[in-house]
C-alpha cells in the first residue's frame, strides 16, 4: 500500500536514513539494559541517538550557517552515542558483537556527516 503523503527533502539523505536505522538499533539493544538504568544510561543513549536524526531534519533547508550549527549538534550526538555504548559495554549491558556493531554504525554516520558538512561548506 502506497502512502498518500509526500516526502520531505531531508528524508532522502543517506545520513538521515542511517540515523533512523541507528535509532532502531539503539532501542533494540537498550531494551535489554537493567531496569535501574531506565532513567540513566538507557534514556541518555536513546536521546543521543534520536538527536542525530532530529538535528539533521531540523537544520535541513535552513540557511547554511544554521544548517551547519544543527549538523554540529548532530555530530556531537554521534560522539555521545559512542561514549554511551562504551559505558554500556564496560558495564556488561552490551555484548561484544553489539558494541562493535554500534561502533561500526557510528563510524559510518560520522563519515556521512563529514561528507554532508563538506557539501554545506562548499555552498557558503
Amino acid at each position: 500500500m502506497k502512502d498518500n503523503f509526500s516526502q520531505f527533502d531531508f528524508e532522502s539523505l543517506e545520513l538521515y536514513k542511517k540515523a533512523l536505522e541507528y535509532i532502531d538499533f539503539v532501542y533494540e539493544i537498550t531494551i535489554k539494559f537493567p531496569r535501574e538504568e531506565l532513567f540513566g544510561l538507557t534514556s541518555q543513549f536513546r536521546n543521543a541517538a534520536n538527536s542525530i536524526a532530529l538535528n539533521i531534519g531540523e537544520g535541513y533547508g535552513e540557511s547554511i550557517p544554521i544548517a551547519l550549527r544543527y549538523l554540529k549538534i548532530s555530530r556531537g550526538s554521534i560522539r555521545e552515542c559512542l561514549v554511551c555504548s562504551t559505558i554500556a559495554h564496560r558495564r556488561k549491558y552490551m555484548e561484544d558483537n553489539n558494541y562493535f556493531e554500534s561502533r561500526r554504525k557510528l563510524t559510518e554516520l560520522s563519515k556521512l556527516s563529514a561528507g554532508y558538512k563538506k557539501y554545506l561548506d562548499s555552498k557558503k
